[in-house]
């Protein structure tokens, strides 16, 4: 059976934002007198040219889609929503992520490279929007027990510094490789390169529909990790996909997010012969 309490132990998330052009503007080229518009055009181009990818660093976006996976201490899934829907106002999404983790009782932040962009966008906001995190940004307490130190993995656990070693090698692939490998979609059709230019083409539905899928991939990787970590049982860890396949498919027809992403949908095979 699946978990109905309110028990969330975890809150697995992805951030998708877009680039703030009238602060690009102000910080990035402010003799230059462009519109927001055209700074924003500027920074990408020349993010392209420096490094092949016109990805905005943290410092100069808002989130304008967050979605976010309840689940339980027995690693069920509870619920998984988009923050703000339908609105996706900044200021909201940020207030909302951040009181829902004190909420719950703050719950374990589970991300696939959260460290390096979702928690840090998720910062600044809470810092432009005036929030007061004093139990986010706890300094006083010994490094161990910081909510942000790295290897606190009871505050966040960022699935990439796992497979990473902390940065001691590369996850060629990302999250999109390492979905696939249990059979998983990944990267169907969308990719976060893409979400500036669908935002300014109005497909908000679009963008956190791909924002609830990625959280999906999230939270597969996370079932399988706890395997790798002697967490769960293989076995155990099946049942559970299992049991949230069926979740979804419950509710596939409300929600076509979820219909795309069984599409999409691949089981995992055992090896043969069997280790």
């Amino acid at each position: 059976m699946f978990d109905t309490s309110n028990d969330v132990s975890y809150l697995i998330f992805d951030v998708e934002a877009v680039g703030d052009g009238d602060l690009i503007s102000k910080v990035k080229y402010s003799s230059e007198e462009l519109s927001g518009a055209d700074a924003l055009r500027k920074f990408r181009d020349e993010l392209i040219e420096k490094t092949g990818k016109d990805v905005l660093p943290p410092t100069f976006v808002l989130p304008i889609s967050v979605a976010v996976a309840k689940v339980s201490a027995n690693f069920r899934l509870i619920d998984l929503t988009v923050l703000d829907e339908p609105e996706f106002r900044p200021a909201v999404i940020a207030k909302g992520f951040w009181a829902g983790w004190r909420h719950y009782g703050r719950p374990t932040l589970v991300t696939f490279n959260g460290r390096g962009y979702d928690v840090p966008v998720l910062e600044y906001a809470a810092f432009r929007y005036g929030l007061s995190l004093p139990d986010w940004f706890n300094l006083s307490a010994p490094a161990y027990e910081q909510a942000r130190n790295r290897y606190n993995r009871k505050a966040h656990f960022d699935m990439m510094d796992l497979f990473a070693n902390f940065g001691a090698t590369r996850i060629t692939g990302g999250l999109n490789l390492l979905a696939n490998l249990i059979g998983k979609p990944g990267k169907s059709g969308i990719d976060g390169s893409q979400v500036q230019d669908m935002y300014t083409a109005g497909k908000a539905k679009e963008i956190n529909d791909y924002c609830r899928c990625d959280v999906l991939d999230t939270y597969f990787v996370f079932l399988r990790a706890q395997v790798l970590m002697g967490k769960l049982s293989l076995d155990e860890e099946q049942e559970i996909v299992a049991q949230t396949k069926l979740w979804l498919e419950e509710r596939q027809d409300s929600q076509p997010a979820f219909a795309h992403y069984l599409r999409q949908w691949g089981d995992w095979t055992p090896p043969t012969p069997h280790i």
